[in-house]
């Protein structure tokens, strides 16, 4: 079995080290890059990235009246001039640092006695990127990596000129790997806009931009290359004992180091399509890799952003149940086990319930049961049902198409919170 390396853990100054998480894939690194020597680790490695899509992909770009940030379209094709987009975005691409107390005693001796103090201070744990994309009523907000900022006592944002500003957190969700952070917009001269994920293909030119081992490399840019728009990595808790399963990252041969955790996947149109993450590598086998990083889908980001501003947290709706996709059960157990008709070929089969009120259990569904539609739309996989499942709110009801044996049933289910 590989291993999952994380850049989050504190550690001499200018010095990377990593702790070890398993991966099925092999080894992943979270791209925040260390510095300074304090107690206590971030908390969460890098890779929390659940598929999400948004409702409101517009011809707008930037802030509507709502205040809700948008998604721009269309996405432009053609030759791309990367000196030309670096410039127009490079301004909203910030540093992101990761700053924690650190408590020091000093003694001070006189001929007749001795006292002591104890006095903090702040010094940088860990450093990343991240990227502005909206300012309103002096406020400019910014997304990045949830392990970028986890752990944090105070957050500090270098802008493309230099100045640093004190970051407030609106906001973080472990599961996507995402965090919103908000500064005075004084200084503010450029925001970036979001692309739509979806409309990515292989092959189409992007370029990252971050500041690869912190900020001495700021605004640093690499050009590759989308080497898959949707691939499924599995991620766990640091502690290794929650599972959030596979998740859907974009993978792209572009250069990724620590230091690019929350800058900016962009593609020829200037627009942000992506937020980088992590990369691989090292196989299982112990192979060295080079040009595999991932970045969390822009439809995500804008997503879990917007409701990251509204509410300060996320909170998901969810079925109750534990599922594996149907493409991982063995052929023989698709016919013996789960008594399937041959003409079922994706989907996801239950495998248990997340407890005893479970609104799938309750609504009749049991344990190897085949779920191949949600309110009639197609799920061929584990990253279909999250795409599906995760547009609804808790509370609504959902129609479930689902296959058991060779029968086609149908239940309505009332979703409930998320468990995770």
């Amino acid at each position: 079995m590989a291993e999952k390396r994380d850049l989050d853990e504190p550690q001499e100054e200018n010095e990377t080290q990593t702790s070890k998480k398993q991966h099925h894939a092999g080894r992943i690194i979270a791209t925040a890059v260390l510095a300074g020597l304090l107690g206590g680790g971030v908390a969460v490695g890098a890779g929390y990235v659940y598929t999400q899509t948004t409702n409101f992909i517009g011809k707008t770009t930037g802030v509507l009246g709502n205040g809700k940030t948008t998604i721009q379209a269309p996405t432009i094709s053609g030759k791309t001039d990367a000196t030309k987009v670096y410039n127009n975005l490079k301004g909203a691409v910030v540093s992101v640092l990761n700053q924690q107390k650190s408590t020091a005693s000093t003694s001070q001796f006189s001929s007749s006695s001795s006292s002591s103090s104890t006095s903090s201070s702040f010094q940088t744990a860990s450093e990343g990127s991240g990227v502005i994309y909206k300012a309103t009523n002096g406020v400019a907000y910014l997304v990045t990596n949830h392990h970028v900022v986890s752990g944090a006592d105070r957050i500090q944002v270098v802008l493309y000129d230099g100045t640093k500003i004190t970051a407030k957190l609106v906001g973080s969700d472990a599961m996507t790997d995402l965090a919103v952070l908000k500064i005075v917009s004084s200084d503010v001269k450029t925001v970036a806009q979001f692309g739509n994920s979806n409309q990515i293909k292989t092959g189409q030119t992007v370029l990252a931009i971050g500041s690869p081992l912190g900020t001495d490399y700021a605004s640093s840019v690499t050009e590759g290359i989308i080497s898959a728009p949707k691939r499924l990595v599995s991620n766990t808790s640091e502690s290794g004992k929650t599972n959030y399963g596979d998740s859907v990252a974009i993978q792209t041969d572009a250069a990724i180091n620590p230091g690019n955790s929350g800058g900016p996947l962009v593609n020829t149109a200037g627009q942000v399509v992506g937020i980088n993450s992590q990369k691989l590598t090292e196989t299982d086998e112990g192979e060295s890799v080079e040009g595999m990083g991932f970045a969390i889908p822009s439809n995500t980001v804008v997503n879990i952003a917007n409701k990251l501003v509204k509410y300060g947290k996320i909170v998901r709706p969810a079925l109750g149940v534990e599922v594996v996709d149907l493409n991982e059960v063995s052929t023989e157990d698709r016919i013996n086990t789960l008594k399937l008709p041959s003409k079922v070929k994706g989907g996801v089969v239950i495998a248990g319930f997340s407890d005893k009120n479970s609104p799938a259990k309750k609504a009749g569904m049991k344990k190897y049961d085949v779920i191949v539609a949600v309110n009639g739309k197609k799920v061929s996989d584990l990253a279909d049902m999250r795409d599906i499942i995760y547009k609804f709110s808790i509370g609504d009801s959902v129609k479930i198409t689902y296959y058991r044996g060779s029968s086609e049933k149908i239940a309505t289910v009332k979703m409930s919170e998320s468990l995770k």
